[in-house]
This record gives C-alpha cells, sequence and structure tokens, in this order.
C-alpha cells in the first residue's frame, strides 16, 4: 500500500524570495496542527511513519513536500540523486551562514493558514536534518507555539562558523529570543555524536538558556524520529506539543 494512500493531497502557493511558489501538501488527522517538514532525501516512509504516530496521538498534521521523491523507503540512491538539485536550488541554503532559507516565508504561510483554519495557542512546527532548523525560521511568526529541531544540519557543518550557524538572519535570530523569552521554548533532540548538528545547539543555549530545551541521545545515530528512532525522542516531542498545543 502506498504510504500516503489514506493522506489528503493539497496545494500550497506563497512567496518565496519573491517568487509565488507551490509545493504539495498532504494531510490527515484531527486536533491541534503539527507541521512536519522532511528530511533528505524526500518524504520517506519513514517521515510518514512518523506522521502517523502523531496523527494517532490526536493531531492534524501536515506534510508539506518540498524535494525529492515521496512515499518511498530511505535510499543512499535518492540522497545522491536529490543532493545536488537541493545545492541549486534557490529555495534553500547550504553554505551561507547569517541568512535565513529562503523557503521559511513558504513554510510561515502554511502555518498561519493552518493556525487560522484550527484556532487555538498555535500549530506545532517540527524539521529534521537538513530541514531541522527551519522550525526556528517557522518561529518568527506567532502562528508557530511549539518549535521542535531534530538534527538541524544546514548550513552544512565545514568550519567552526558554519557548525555554529543557525540559518536564521540577524534580525530573524532576536525574533527568535524575543519570542523565547515571551514563553514559546524551543525544543531540540540530537544524537550526542552526531557530527552533523555541529555546535549549534551550544549556540541555542548561548542565545535561549533555558529556553531552549535539550535533549541529548546517547550514542552515534542521526535522524532521532525517523530512520534511527529513539523513543525517548518520539515522547519528548509528544510531551512538548502536548504541553503547548492543547488549550
Amino acid at each position: 500500500m502506498d504510504a500516503l494512500e489514506t493522506w489528503t493531497r493539497s496545494e500550497h502557493t506563497a512567496d518565496v524570495a519573491g517568487t509565488p511558489t507551490t509545493h504539495p501538501v498532504w494531510r490527515k488527522g484531527t486536533g491541534p496542527g503539527v507541521v512536519v517538514v522532511h528530511e533528505v532525501p524526500g518524504l520517506t516512509t519513514g517521515v510518514i511513519a512518523f506522521g502517523e504516530e502523531l496523527v494517532e496521538a490526536g493531531y492534524t498534521v501536515l506534510l508539506p513536500h518540498l524535494f525529492g521523491p515521496a512515499a518511498r523507503p530511505f535510499g543512499v540512491g535518492d540522497v545522491v540523486r536529490t543532493m545536488p538539485r537541493l545545492c541549486v536550488s534557490r529555495e534553500f541554503t547550504k553554505l551561507a551562514t547569517g541568512v535565513t532559507t529562503p523557503v521559511a516565508g513558504w513554510l510561515r504561510s502554511l502555518c498561519r493558514d493552518l493556525h487560522a483554519e484550527l484556532g487555538g495557542p498555535g500549530v506545532g512546527a517540527l524539521g529534521m536534518c537538513f530541514t531541522g532548523g527551519f522550525a526556528l525560521a517557522m518561529m518568527v511568526d506567532d502562528s508557530v507555539a511549539a518549535p521542535v529541531l531534530c538534527q538541524p544540519s544546514a548550513p552544512f557543518p565545514v568550519g567552526r562558523t558554519r557548525a555554529a550557524d543557525l540559518n536564521l538572519s540577524p534580525a530573524d535570530t532576536e525574533a527568535v529570543r524575543r519570542r523565547a523569552a515571551d514563553g514559546c521554548a524551543v525544543l531540540g533532540i540530537r544524537y550526542a555524536s552526531d557530527p552533523a548538528v555541529g555546535t549549534r545547539f551550544d549556540t541555542l543555549t548561548s542565545l535561549l538558556g533555558d529556553d531552549f530545551v535539550r535533549v541529548d541521545l546517547p550514542g552515534k545515530g542521526h535522524s532521532t524520529v525517523t530512520e534511527q528512532r529513539s523513543q525517548v525522542a518520539v515522547d519528548a516531542v509528544l510531551e512538548f506539543f502536548g504541553e503547548r498545543l492543547r488549550a
């Protein structure tokens, strides 16, 4: 069975760096809204399975499909085919520091629409791996009440500066700091020995203090809620969403 067979497909159009851009969005569930942004190489069966866990926990889940294949298991071949396209795409930052990924505007628009429809304190935003830091960019918008970063790995941690960078502009960094100080805490989850995350969790601790809820899992895994799924990680996400999205 197609992993997306029981999900409903739609499309969302919004601005990306001055250009109207459309991406498919898959939806399922009822309850408070959560936007899950997939990792490289695409909307894999592992990401969809995590979305199903959120649906079963009582959430309306949106899975935007931003790049790569959909409804296929994680595969190295798909990673090899997807990465060159990402590297030339203007929607995403890969190596630049001190800038916000351009697709953030599209994701914020998606969150605003979902919040306007469902109401409540706001929506959850979760990114993973290449998109892990996108949840920070999304929380600049007040519609996001529960941002979660799973192993954020962009910009690629080549050198100390990139390894520490949050994939945010100075203005958006200040907006994140201010929102966190006003009560919008940030959850971050990583495997402690994962080099792809660099030192950006230390950056977040310095920036947000106790408003950054940090979960360092033991071991050398990478994908905390999908390919190397940790029940500790999933439970932390469910607890965080439960505390912050249910009025």
